[in-house]
């Protein structure tokens, strides 16, 4: 690598990790509101939500690397043909596809990184997120008991603690338990604690009433309420939010093998199957999509004629293939999670775009281009020629 390579590529690299962290940062921002109400209605942690939004990361520049590769390789050559700089490296001789080498070697770095993550990082992520996500929300119930408020914790259990202590100690418990089926259960108890068992939190009750209605006997019996005084009882929180079925892997939690072959013991229906194809070629195809941004890129600054007055055209032009481009590829995608025959056009869209503009970079081979005009002869030289002319064909044989 020359010191002009190294020139270039070190604000191509500066410009893209700038670029790339920014806009991560905005869209895990917007993206970790949903999960605000963790930490304000729940009372979970900062540190769990920071870990929580934080295992999204990996998901989000995945999505936006190419983009963000596009952006820093389109602005910087555009800004260095602004400054004359490609000017006075063509002076000294460098070519069209020599002075793309820096921003070709970025391209290949952060295609390598996209297929990284593609096929390693962000299905362990996700799934440690879903997991956790899952654990918070179904398992951890304890958190939602709030002094002073009534906590529905599940569908059929409802819990009220008029004081919580810092050490989990609960005072004034009055618990509704509806889980079984036409026999409701109310508890009333003095004081009580949350304890965390390998099965899930539950809440030990001390010096309480539990009040029961059964319906039992013939039709039209009214019900009866049997009361019962405990010195200690037990309720299981886990039970009441714990989802009965297993909790289903997403898309996004599965490695490419497994989405390409999903095992038929899991009793997948077919839409489901053919979303996870169409998925698993999507991963595939992101590092070829990063190259071919990066070309798009660089046909839209290098080529052209020169302007003095800046580059706004081709930011223009270049900005406007690739927007083109990231809508036909939503678009390609959504046809083929419902048509397999359409997944080759998701390499299409991945590959033919750089193609295209390699082939536009290398200054179009084999395209027609347009004679240009033979200057005309001065004035004099046409009246010589003419009077020649005139005299050859009059002179003898």
């Amino acid at each position: 690598m020359t010191r002009i390579d190294r020139y270039i590529f070190r604000q191509l690299g500066l410009a893209l990790l700038a670029v790339t962290c920014g806009l991560a940062a905005v869209v895990w921002l917007v993206q970790s509101l949903r999960f605000l109400e963790l930490v304000l209605e729940r009372g979970l942690s900062l540190g769990v939500f920071l870990g929580l939004t934080g295992l999204l990361l990996p998901n989000f520049v995945a999505v936006i690397l190419p983009i963000t590769t596009f952006v820093v390789v389109l602005f910087l050559y555009v800004r260095l043909d602004v400054d004359r700089e490609l000017v006075v490296l063509r002076a000294a001789g460098l070519s069209q596809w020599r002075l793309a080498r820096p921003a070709l070697l970025l391209a290949t770095l952060s295609a390598g990184l996209e297929l990284w993550l593609n096929l390693h990082l962000v299905p362990l992520s996700h799934a440690a997120f879903r997991q956790w996500q899952f654990e918070i929300r179904n398992e951890v119930a304890a958190v939602l008991l709030q002094a002073g408020v009534f906590s529905a914790i599940g569908d059929n259990l409802t819990v009220y603690v008029r004081e919580r202590g810092p050490d989990g100690s609960l005072r004034g418990i009055l618990v509704h338990d509806a889980r079984e089926r036409g026999a409701p259960v109310t508890i009333l108890a003095r004081q009580g604690s949350i304890v965390t068992t390998p099965q899930g939190p539950r809440v030990d009750l001390l010096d309480g009433v539990r009040q029961r209605i059964e319906r039992s006997g013939p039709p039209g019996t009214p019900p009866r309420l049997s009361v019962l005084s405990f010195r200690q009882n037990s309720i299981d929180l886990a039970r009441a939010t714990r989802s009965e079925e297993a909790r289903t892997r997403d898309s996004r939690e599965r490695g490419v093998r497994e989405l390409l072959h999903p095992d038929p013991a899991e009793g997948l229906p077919e839409r489901t199957i053919r979303r996870f194809r169409a998925e698993a070629h999507q991963r595939l195809a992101g590092p070829a999509t990063a190259l071919s941004f990066a070309l798009i890129a660089l046909a839209s600054a290098l080529t052209g004629q020169f302007r003095r007055h800046g580059g706004g055209v081709r930011l223009a032009v270049g900005i406007g293939a690739m927007v083109g481009l990231l809508a036909l590829g939503l678009m390609v995608g959504n046809l083929a999670a419902r048509d397999p025959a359409a997944i080759p056009l998701i390499w299409a869209h991945a590959l033919l775009p750089g193609l295209v503009a390699a082939w536009w970079l290398s200054g179009a081979p084999g395209l027609p281009r347009p004679v240009p005009p033979r200057p005309a002869a001065p004035r004099h030289g046409r009246a010589r020629a003419a009077g020649e002319a005139t005299a050859a064909m009059h002179a003898p044989p």
